[in-house]
């Protein structure tokens, strides 16, 4: 029987074999997670002044940044950032400074490596792993479901089999590394004869050859390799 926390992990996984969206479907859950989050922080939880304490402490990434700039509440992005520029005024105001700074140039760097966003989406994708072993072990459709992915980019390979390593038995993660890998070692075949092509292209012995599906191959291996899926806008479709 289906569970409310199985849903979004059902859909995501559903609408990636039916072709219905491209990509990983762990990097369709983080989309669709990120934009949740993003309309929080800058919706009512702005304004919780637990959350306020946190987002002062840990900031957000530049990517974050970036996508708050590009929405349309500013005044929240505004009004955050107006507290955050005063809890790091008055870390610099710290007077034990220690030799030469060193607590405050401590305290900056982990700034560099914090944001609030990232902590929460990655909390919540780490739970839709779980959901995905637990799928896997439990559900008897999903083997199949989970064997009919398109792709899993390699940072969501990696995820899926370390979660299944920890969550399965030795016996029961044999069965789910192989299916895991299956999706793996069929799309990587795909992607590196696409490539390959490409570069083919570019020799005039090929110039009358048609590119099948080459054009897009860089974008799509950086992707494979690096969870840019992740950072797509959901839905879109590469040329």
């Amino acid at each position: 029987m289906e569970q409310i926390y199985t849903i979004p992990v059902n859909e995501a996984f559903d609408a990636a074999a039916a072709g219905e969206q491209d990509g990983c479907p762990i990097c369709a859950l983080y989309r669709k997670l990120e934009e949740n989050e993003l309309d929080l922080i800058l919706g009512a939880s702005m304004m919780e002044p637990a959350i306020r304490i946190r987002t002062n402490q840990e900031g957000f990434c530049h990517g974050h940044y970036t996508k708050m700039i590009g929405r349309q509440n500013r005044l929240s992005l505004a009004l955050m950032l107006e507290s955050h520029l005063d809890s790091v005024k008055e870390m610099l105001a710290d007077p034990a400074l220690g030799a030469a700074g060193e607590k405050n140039v401590r305290r900056a760097r982990e700034l560099e490596g914090s944001c609030y966003l990232c902590g929460r989406i990655d909390a919540s994708l780490s739970r839709m792993i779980e959901t995905v072993v637990h799928l896997f072990a439990h559900d008897p459709a999903f083997p199949g479901k989970l064997e009919a992915q398109p792709r899993f980019c390699l940072p969501h390979f990696r995820a899926l089999c370390e979660t299944g390593r920890t969550k399965l038995g030795k016996k029961a993660y044999l069965p789910y590394y192989r299916a895991v890998k299956g999706v793996m070692e069929r799309y990587l075949d795909k992607l590196r004869g696409d490539v390959s092509w490409f570069c083919k292209k570019f020799d005039y012995r090929y110039d009358a050859e048609p590119w099948y599906d080459a054009k897009d191959s860089i974008e799509r291996a950086v992707a494979f390799l690096s969870a840019t899926d992740a950072k797509a806008k959901e839905g879109k479709k590469k040329a």
